[in-house]
Formats: C-alpha cells, structure tokens, sequence
C-alpha cells in the first residue's frame, strides 16, 4: 500500500486529521497513485477530492444520533459502554447534558440502568421522573439493584407513603443513592425514633443531611443528649422537650453534624454576656440551633462593634440581640456595611435601635425599599423604619396598607356632608 501521493497533499486541519490520515490511506492504495506525484493537474484534483470528503465526513459527524459514543469521535477519551448510552436514551435521559457534567459514568463496564429504572417505578416515578433523576444524579446506574432495593426499604421506614418517598428521591436523589455505611443508617434511624420523632422529620433529615445518618450513632447521641441538657438547663421542661427537639431539627437540618462542644462553647460565651437562662432558651431558639455554628471571638467582634456604633449600654445591647439575634451570626464586615448603608440614606442611629431587624436586610434592599416608599410620599428618615423590615412578602404588605391609605382616606364621621345644591 502506497502513501506517497497523499504526502504531496496540503496538511490537513488539526480537526479533521483523523479523517485526512483515514482517506490518504484509501486512495493511497489504488492504482496509479504513484502516476499522480508527476501530474501536477491531477494532483491538484486529488487535493480538492481529498478536502470535499473531509467536508462530508464532519457534516455525517453532525447527523449521528445522540447515543453514538463520543469516545469514536475523540480517541483521547475512554471508549464508551453502548448498552448503558443506549439503555438512558431509551429513557429519554438527555445524553448530552450525562456526557458534560459526569462523562466518565457512561465508560463504566458495569451499570444497572434498566434495573434502576424498574426500581423508581415500582415506587411510583414515571418516565420523566426516571429520566430527571438519571440526569441529576446519573451515578445512580452504577448502583446494585440489590443495595438500591435495601436502601427502598430503609427510607419506606421513615416515609408515610411511596409518594412521599419519590418526591423526596426526586429532589435529593444524590442522598438516596448514597449507599455506603448502611449499617449506620440504620442504627441512627432505629436512635431518632426511640425518642419519639416524627417520621417525617426523621425523612426530611435523611434527605437534607445524610452525612448525620453516615456517621455513627454515637456521635448523634452525643449531641441530642447536648441538645437536651441544654434545654433543661435553661428552663425548658422534660414534657415539651421532644417538640422543641423536633421544631430544632425541622428549621435546621444540620444541627446533628455540630460537635457537642460547640455548643458548650457558643452558650458559656452568651451566659458571659449577662444573658439569663430564659434569654439564652430564646436566642436557641430564634437562631433555629445556629449557636452550635457561632464562634464566641466572632460574636465579641460583632457586639463590640454594635455596641459603640448604636452607642447603648450593656443592657440595651442585651435587648438589640434578642430583638436581632441575627446579629450574632454576621460578620463584622457585613455589619459595618449594613450600618454604614442605613447612614448613607439618611436613617438615624435611634431609629435603627428602635427598629434593630433592619440589620438583617442588604444595603440593596434597604435602598430599593426606602425610593419604594419614598415614590408614595412616605419619608423613613422622619417615620419609623418598620415600614421596610421583614420579608419581602412582609414589605408588599406594609407598602399596600400605606398606598391603600393614600388612596382611600381615612373617614372623617364628624366633617360635614358635601351635597350637590
């Protein structure tokens, strides 16, 4: 076989090398090749036939389907598994969207779609649900159908019903698919409900921190029995302790990852502060359990910093937290620019004791919700601040109660009556 006339060629581009190389070897090997290094004229018509089916073999690139392997396409990757690319296009799964964000999974030798896909039915999903879930999480195919139907039946424990379970699987596949350490998942969920949990919450926890399921069950133990000293120790009784537990637990699902000293640490510092038992049962519980994640030289920072700014005593600080507890969680950066904002637009240091949940909203916010209120003739630099605090669902209200008073004046009954003469 001869190669000699496609040396004479011009170099083909670095994208279509593979299929210059592929057609200097076919004419290569017919007869009268070595006839063309002499004929300039035919060697030219030989370069303009070998660029025409370059062209055509990138356009038949374009037209194969979306189950072809790439892997025949970029021979620098790994050769792709067929039957698992074909067995997720059966699905409707978007194959495309597989190959960008964890490629690799479709070289895997082993992978279990079909049986995955029958598992997620028998509880209810359908085929776009099936084909949502691949696509979140397609590590999913890899698991043994055997150890996806013995995690089925660990989390229908804590589930009311297959709906319920499918609808958490579809929001947080890559916890239901997270198969390692089964054993003390098992042993922490047998734990969470001897004390008496709901199962629901037992369910919300296993699909928001399933790291706290991982971990052995003594670690968790640890820090309910934390959790629980604590709450009796600032007032709270045995009685309402399991729904105070439960409220923790809802609003802040990582409580349980948290190591116990944290939290000894976090109330040791606050109780320093002159803060009362009572206070303390409040701020855990308005922080939805965040004191375990605050480090008490990052709380002196802050309370420093809000006490000289707001220029209050000790105890009215006290009274700013409990109001604000937030406080307490942001950084000094963050309070400084929120403090400085409210400055700039004119706000003054009383108002902003007065109204402290101010500090929870960006200098954005504040600013867009003052030219709000502004655009309506209501002036916060001379009213109160409580008018632009709260949730945005909170604002629109506020906002509409005053627009509805500009519109509709308040009735005067004593004013005389205007009549038509």
């Amino acid at each position: 076989m001869s190669l000699m006339c496609f040396s004479s060629l011009s170099p083909p581009s670095s994208s279509s090398c593979y299929e210059s190389r592929a057609v200097g070897v076919i004419i290569g090997s017919l007869p009268g090749c070595k006839a063309l290094q002499t004929d300039p004229l035919q060697s030219t018509m030989l370069r303009v036939t070998t660029a025409s089916l370059c062209t055509c073999s990138q356009r038949m690139r374009l037209l194969l389907p979306p189950s072809a392997p790439s892997s025949t396409l970029t021979p620098n990757k790994r050769l792709e598994n067929q039957h698992t690319v074909d067995s997720l296009y059966e699905l409707s799964v978007d194959i495309r969207k597989v190959r960008k964000i964890k490629g690799w999974i479709l070289s895997e030798s082993s992978a279990y779609v079909s049986e995955t896909a029958d598992l997620l039915r028998d509880m209810g999903a359908d085929t776009p649900v099936i084909a949502r879930i691949l696509e979140t999480h397609p590590e999913a195919v890899l698991c043994r159908p055997e150890d996806v139907a013995a995690q089925r039946d660990l989390w229908v424990s804590v589930c009311p019903n297959k709906r319920e379970l499918m609808s958490i699987i579809e929001k947080f596949p890559a916890s239901f698919f997270t198969l390692t350490h089964h054993s003390n998942q098992r042993a922490n969920i047998l734990y969470l409900q001897s004390l008496r949990l709901s199962k629901r919450i037992i369910g919300k926890l296993m699909a928001s921190a399933p790291q706290s399921f991982s971990q052995p069950v003594e670690r968790n133990q640890e820090v309910i029995h934390t959790l629980r000293e604590t709450y009796l120790d600032l007032g709270g009784d045995e009685v309402n302790l399991r729904l105070w537990l439960q409220k923790l637990l809802s609003q802040n699902p990582y409580i349980l990852l948290r190591p116990a000293e944290a939290w000894r640490d976090s109330l040791g510092f606050l109780r320093e502060q002159g803060f009362t038992t009572e206070e303390l049962l409040s701020l855990v519980s308005s922080l939805r359990a965040s004191i375990a994640e605050l480090q008490p030289e990052a709380m002196q920072h802050a309370l420093a910093y809000v006490e000289e700014a707001l220029a209050c005593s000790k105890d009215e600080l006290k009274q700013i937290v409990i109001r604000c507890p937030a406080i307490l969680y942001y950084s000094l950066p963050i309070l400084v620019g929120r403090f400085q904002g409210l400055m700039d637009v004119g706000v003054s240091v009383e108002q902003v004791k007065e109204s402290p949940n101010v500090l929870e909203l960006t200098t954005q916010i504040v600013l867009y919700r003052v030219q709000k209120l502004a655009s309506y003739g209501y002036d916060v630099r001379s009213g109160s601040l409580d008018f632009i605090v709260g949730t945005k669902k909170d604002f629109e209200m506020s906002y509409g109660r005053l627009h509805l008073r500009q519109q509709r004046p308040l009735f005067n009954p004593v004013a005389p009556l205007k009549s038509e003469e």
